[in-house]
């Protein structure tokens, strides 16, 4: 057997690609915005994660070309050698201080910094316990760690207690790793009753707030703030509410400076570009000194979860600026995105292994900076797509 054989193999996509259905890659020509050209068409964007509408503010891009004018457009080696400059250095305070913890850490990438973080803390005798639920990232820094992983039902804390109580008795280390937002259905974690658990079991709590931050909690500070509880990890990303690439953890002064000394995926990795960076602390500015930007988008959320409700699309449980709309099987979910394409609103498909089989959605996600005319002309082509293919009555 020839090694690329499965390669050759591999036909599903050029399939779909074949039928003109296939909803992946398709190249935006325009910025990231409420409104997006591809092909020369105008697209109404509902499927971004710029949360707070931050791309596009000229303070965020001034700050990205300033940092290129300082610094130039890269750093040229990781942040152990000759990678750190004065501005990650300044983002980390201020990120640590925005969260209320002791200290912060930069990664290159969101999901870099999952896999760095689990793989650095959790040694061969240790436990994580994960949900069935939590994103690839999650998975394998899990997978990359020496530790026993055990995966317990989605949401489900009744599980997670089981999984806890048969290994109470173990010495080792624990640690529970959860999503604040689960980033394809949009429900939040139960974090109280999870936290309670831990404290109960003596277990170490982190949180993926990568979809949570600038969406819930005060100020747009994540989970916990939401739920006026203390984890001790908590990492979040830089695409999504705030507008350029990367990613970070906060925790404990000791922990950062050990994850520091010990992730591969920071210790080996290339420095955040200054314009990153430069645009992660312009955006920060803003979300510090214009909170009600949150408020603005949960109007938004609002207004759309009544509006599928009312067409009568079935939403599950989202309680964040994810909003799934439930088709089910694959093909129909890929016609359904594709038909809405071609009305003009841009969305995103998720079907397995992203989620169970026979579950397949269009994930839908919201901004601040979108008008109420916007989502209504958004609402009227998902009433008229949903009928077309008796989605809705």
């Amino acid at each position: 057997m020839d090694l690329f054989d499965k390669c050759k193999n591999f036909t599903r996509a050029k399939e779909v690609m074949a039928l003109g259905i296939y909803p992946y890659f398709h190249a935006i020509e325009s910025g990231a915005d409420t409104e997006v050209t591809i092909d020369g068409r105008t697209l109404i964007m509902l499927g971004s994660n710029n949360y707070l509408g931050l791309t596009q503010h000229p303070k965020v891009k001034e700050a990205a070309i300033e940092a290129i004018k300082v610094y130039g457009s890269g750093c040229t080696g990781s942040r152990f050698l000759n990678g750190t400059l004065k501005i990650h250095e300044e983002l980390e305070e201020r990120l640590a201080a925005f969260m209320n913890r002791e200290a912060a850490l930069l990664f290159s990438t969101g999901f870099q910094t999952n896999q760095g973080i689990i793989s650095s803390i959790i040694g061969k005798d240790d436990i994580i316990y994960a949900d069935r639920q939590n994103h690839a990232s999650i998975v394998d820094g899990c997978r990359l760690a020496f530790g026993r992983t055990y995966k317990y039902k989605h949401n489900d804390l009744a599980d997670l207690e089981r999984l806890l109580k048969n290994t109470h008795q173990e010495v080792c280390g624990r640690l529970i790793v959860v999503d604040g937002v689960f980033s394809m259905e949009g429900d939040v974690v139960k974090l109280p009753e999870l936290v309670e658990l831990a404290k109960k079991y003596n277990v170490r709590v982190m949180v993926d707030d990568a979809h949570s931050l600038g969406v819930l909690g005060k100020g747009g500070r994540g989970t916990a703030s939401h739920f006026n509880v203390d984890v001790d990890l908590t990492m979040g990303t830089f695409s999504k509410s705030l507008a350029s690439l990367g990613g970070f953890v906060v925790g404990d002064e000791s922990v950062i400076h050990y994850i520091k000394h010990h992730a591969r995926a920071f210790i080996f990795s290339a420095s955040p570009a200054p314009a990153s960076i430069a645009s992660v602390l312009a955006a920060l500015d803003i979300l510090e000194k214009e909170p009600e930007r949150v408020e603005m988008l949960w109007k938004n959320i609002r207004k759309m979860k009544q509006g599928f409700l009312d067409l009568g699309y079935k939403i599950g449980k989202t309680e964040s600026a994810v909003i799934p709309i439930e088709i089910g099987e694959d093909m129909t979910t890929f016609k359904f995105w594709r038909a809405l394409f071609d009305h003009g609103v841009f969305t995103n498909t998720a079907i397995s292994p992203a989620v169970e089989p026979g579950h397949a959605l269009i994930r839908t996600s919201y901004m601040a900076t979108q008008t109420p005319d916007l989502l209504d002309r958004a609402l009227e082509i998902f009433r008229k797509v949903g009928k077309e293919f008796g989605i809705i009555s």
